[in-house]
């Protein structure tokens, strides 16, 4: 083993990394399925006896995981569909359109990217208010849609400069229409890309704190992450529900990354082809 390492230091490196990154996650799991009072006696890094689920359940009914799990996923799965068909559509105009302007176009995307949520706050909540539409999910929807659609035009608009000019003037020359090239041309050929856009646009999504904390104020319409957060601020919990409502909050996100964890791949390895 002491041989691998010195062979590959940069992989023992990322081992090592990984563990490091998985441990808190174990001690999570391990402290939602102990008591209380086993916390308190054997302490956090102590293995667990039995299964103790009363703070599991005791959470799921006092936050209503069920509803906010619904509004994380409906939200976060409209802001991954819509903002990689906003972003196709952005992308097809400017990579192999090639509108004027387009580095200017380029830059501005860019520049989005780089503007910190803190700074939208404000301008969010004054339009949402203004359009009727504050503390509803659709307003978080439609600003998400915003945010992760600028990125995915800029990744695919770059991604679509490099297409094969040859197979798009193919197309043409049979008879298609520039929608047509782009369903039945673009689109599959650009599949693993968009895959992978999507479950990114769906993870980052669900991970937003700030926005929905400020958006969403009933209770009906909150989100996993803003239940958590809220919660613990008004409420008094402890340990043991505390790490349940770690362990309730982070797995619907590590079951989505595992069940779509061959398309992120694949699409990984095509763009690395490419």
């Amino acid at each position: 083993m002491m041989t691998a390492v010195k062979k590959y230091p940069v992989l023992a490196a990322l081992t090592l990394g990984a563990l490091f990154m998985v441990l808190p996650f174990v001690v999570v799991v391990m402290n939602a399925v102990k008591s209380p009072e086993e916390y308190s006696s054997d302490g956090p890094l102590s293995l667990p006896d039995g299964l103790y689920l009363d703070g599991l359940t005791e959470f799921w009914e006092r936050v209503d995981f069920g509803e906010k799990l619904w509004n994380s996923v409906l939200i976060s799965g409209s802001v991954a569909v819509l903002a990689v068909g906003l972003s196709v559509l952005s992308a097809y105009a400017i990579g192999i359109g090639r509108i004027k302007g387009r580095p200017w176009v380029l830059a501005f995307f860019v520049l989005a990217n780089m503007l910190p949520q803190e700074s939208l706050v404000y301008p969010v909540y004054y339009l949402s208010k203004e359009a009727g539409l504050y503390d509803t999910r659709l307003s978080v929807i439609i600003v998400f849609t915003v945010i992760q659609s600028a990125f995915g035009t800029y990744l695919l608009s770059s991604v679509l400069s490099g297409f094969p000019r040859e197979i798009i003037e193919a197309a043409r020359i049979d008879g298609a229409t520039k929608w047509q090239v782009l369903w039945r041309v673009v689109v599959p050929v650009s599949r693993p890309t968009i895959g992978v856009l999507m479950v990114l646009f769906f993870i980052w999504t669900w991970n937003e704190f700030l926005l929905p904390l400020v958006m969403l104020v009933s209770d009906d319409v909150q989100t996993v992450s803003v239940a958590l957060g809220v919660l613990q601020g008004q409420r008094d919990m402890d340990a043991t529900m505390t790490n349940a409502a770690a362990l309730l909050g982070v797995l619907p996100a590590i079951a989505f990354f595992l069940i779509f964890q061959r398309t992120l791949t694949r699409g990984i390895a095509v763009g690395a082809v490419k």
